[in-house]
């Protein structure tokens, strides 16, 4: 039988700083009865993301792994996403931020959790790379608590999906959350979260978590405008007053550091509506 093969799909726009520490930990990925192809679609770079990132095609050649580095003048992550599906040819394909490292061992572990005919959607378990600022160390400390990532498989800088959970839509609409269209595309028992875990950075600083969290915001509210059937599929947990306040008092700096962007997101602070970064 022909170990099935996954496509791994990285959206980059200006990633010069992220996509080589990103490519290094996918390519040290423990080998086993499974194929790769990593396809690298640069969207509008004006850095050195491109060389970077076809500096690996050796080192995944030597692994037996397909490599491309797609370099298109559209920008937006959802165009890079399909112009790197187009260019795919796996029967798996995995969502990859380019600022995200994947431990050794969760690709296979991904491989064998999407295994079967029937439509599938996994990830590993995310853990946040500490940050410099202290505000978002303590953010990032409380937030990482809350039921939404202990309980679920949310999926945030990495998701896959088999070739009969695909098929759940179609190409990738022009909207924000990307990540919550593809989960809400799946009941809660057709998501799998593997044990095998990744670093994901969080946004430095007040201005950045607020202005972040205010987008996340807004990509909710699209989902319900836009696909509100999804919604059936949504099993998040709010955590109630009495949880906030037991995890308040586990981490009393966590919580006013939480607290203070929550509010700061009601207000006119860090104002705007394009994408940050801010790491």
């Amino acid at each position: 039988m022909t170990p099935p093969l996954i496509s791994i799909i990285i959206p980059a726009h200006n990633e010069a700083d992220y996509i080589g520490d990103c490519l290094d930990a996918l390519l040290a990925s423990e080998p086993g009865e499974w194929r790769a192809e990593v396809i690298v679609v640069a969207n509008a770079c004006t850095d050195q993301t491109v060389s970077l990132a076809h500096g690996f095609a050796d080192q995944a050649a030597a692994l037996g792994w397909g490599f491309r580095v797609i370099d298109t003048a559209t920008p937006g992550k959802l165009n890079a996403l399909n112009e790197g599906e187009a260019a795919a040819s796996g029967t798996l394909f995995a969502y990859l931020d380019a600022d995200v490292q994947v431990s050794p061992p969760l690709m296979g572990q991904i491989v064998a959790a999407l295994a079967g005919d029937a439509p599938g959607y996994a990830s590993g378990r995310p853990i946040v790379v500490p940050a410099r600022s202290a505000l978002t160390r303590a953010y990032a400390r409380f937030w990482q608590r809350l039921p939404f990532v202990t309980d679920g498989v949310p999926g945030f800088g990495l998701f896959a999906v088999n070739a009969a959970g695909r098929e759940r839509w179609g190409a990738f609409p022009d909207i924000i959350a990307d990540d919550m269209l593809v989960r809400l595309s799946f009941a809660p028992d057709e998501r799998h979260l593997v044990s095998a875990s990744y670093s994901w950075p969080m946004v430095e600083g007040l201005r950045n978590l607020v202005r972040v969290r205010r987008r996340q915001d807004q990509g909710v509210r699209q989902i319900a405008a836009q696909f509100p059937e999804l919604l059936k599929n949504d099993d998040t947990v709010k955590p109630g007053f009495g949880q906030i306040i037991v995890l308040g008092l586990r981490d009393p700096v966590g919580f006013v550091a939480y607290a203070l962007v929550k509010l700061a997101v009601k207000t006119p602070y860090a104002s705007g509506t394009g994408w940050v970064r801010g790491r």
